[in-house]
């Protein structure tokens, strides 16, 4: 399903979408800020920089390449790409060291809210002629002692099969594999949709820039974006991965984990494959 206007989404656009998007979500107003809290934080980030540059001699050309590209990083709207793809793992990773139920995982930054709703058994909204493997995700979601999350929502989006993320890349439909699924009186769910490709996070931009200079790929494995809530339940974020996918061992986001590997089969009859995977929500 390649189109040359798909192809030239730029490192740009896509980075202000993501910066528009995250301001959107931040206009609902941001905690105010516990003083004793930020003087540490920053301290040691600021100890921790100070360290580096004495331990490894830090000349003035290069602290002015750094300069030069912290600058450009916001010129091209890339902070929310930089932070999710670099930093985020670990803040999940502390945000969630105590819960229960299943694993979650970064967001990313090309969550959009209010997508469709749709029934417990749906498809997600798609181009007739959408490229890749029919792919039926199932479940079922319910609480940490096993009783049925009725009427759960289940958000999914993801990338289609070259890669692109619809309102991030032009030419795809606004909610183009987008979709929040409603389970059942039983918390069951089933979404049809297609497999989603490995894709190249930009690299046109800052971001691409410090990649080539540090040697480092740019690849992120196949996924499945999900945010799983029911009222009274903490929310699960999290991204599902494809055993034997490519980068799923070295993915640049640092977002995979084992328990979200998935193991599709073919599917009983026609084309396609399918996979069973449960949520578990802590209460809140």
């Amino acid at each position: 399903m390649t189109d040359t206007a798909t192809e030239q989404a730029t490192a740009s656009a896509s980075g202000n979408a993501a910066t528009e998007q995250f301001r959107s979500k931040q206009r609902a107003g941001a905690p105010a800020a516990d003083t004793e809290r930020v003087n540490t934080l920053v301290s040691e980030l600021l100890g921790a920089t100070h360290d580096i540059i004495r331990r490894h001699k830090v000349t003035y050309a290069e602290y002015d390449a750094l300069k030069s590209w912290l600058i450009q990083v916001g010129e091209d709207g890339e902070w929310p790409l930089f932070l999710d793809v670099w930093v985020e793992h670990v803040v999940e990773e502390v945000a969630n060291e105590d819960r229960e139920g299943s694993k979650g995982t970064i967001e990313g930054p090309y969550y959009v809210p209010d997508a469709p709703e749709l029934p417990a058994e749906a498809t997600l909204p798609m181009r007739e002629d959408e490229g890749g493997t029919p792919l039926l995700f199932q479940g079922q979601v319910r609480t940490v002692d096993g009783t049925p999350l009725a009427g759960a929502t289940i958000e999914m989006w993801h990338a289609d099969d070259d890669g692109f993320y619809s309102q991030y890349a032009p030419n795809l439909p606004e909610w183009n594999l987008r979709g929040t699924v409603v389970a059942d009186p039983q918390g069951n769910f089933k979404i049809h949709t297609v497999q989603p490709a490995p894709y190249q996070i930009p690299t046109d931009g800052s971001c691409g820039r410090l990649i080539s200079a540090a040697g480092w790929h740019a690849w992120r494995p196949a996924h499945l974006h999900l945010k799983v809530s029911a009222p009274g339940h903490h929310l699960i974020t999290t991204q599902l991965y494809f055993n034997g996918g490519e980068h799923v061992s070295d993915d640049i986001a640092s977002a995979v984990k084992p328990e979200l590997i998935l193991e599709p089969t073919p599917v009983a009859a026609g084309d396609g494959r399918e996979v069973t995977y449960d949520f578990v929500l802590d209460k809140a």
